[in-house]
């Protein structure tokens, strides 16, 4: 499992004024966004997305090993 630390997590308001969620990786270069639901709070729309993103880093690892 890749180490949250190197996650680097920027949330991000746009003109409109929704807010988008990016999480990226340098190492390998994956990055993921989302726009966030206004309802839901953001923390749990962040470790949704977090969760999702970690597994795709550890399927991505697996495959390459």
């Amino acid at each position: 499992m890749k180490s949250r630390r190197h996650i680097q997590v920027d949330l991000v308001k746009l003109v409109d004024g929704e807010r988008l969620l990016r999480l990226t990786e340098a190492q390998s270069g994956l990055s993921l966004e989302k726009k966030l639901g206004p309802k839901d709070a953001v923390i749990r729309q962040k470790q949704k997305l977090l969760a999702v993103f970690e597994a795709v880093l550890d399927n991505g690892a697996l495959i390459h090993s």
